[in-house]
């Protein structure tokens, strides 16, 4: 993982409530868990033992979600 650079937000006793990060940083973040989920999702689609779709086929929905926020 890359280094992150963060800055915390703190409330007046002192307790930090929040982070702000460089927006390359976050976005990094993002990309690396969006990569984890799929694996993730490759991996319990392998034990569910389901009929295969093609990757063409796959990709696309793939995309489509990803176009719509999902």
């Amino acid at each position: 993982m890359n280094r992150i650079h963060p800055q915390f937000v703190t409330d007046t006793k002192g307790n930090q409530v929040s982070v702000i990060l460089p927006i390359d940083e976050f976005k990094n973040i993002m990309e690396e868990l969006e990569d984890a989920d799929a694996l993730y999702a490759y991996q319990q689609a392998k034990l569910d033992n389901e009929p295969s779709v093609p990757i063409d086929e796959a990709f696309r929905v793939i995309e489509s979600l990803r176009k719509q926020g999902k």
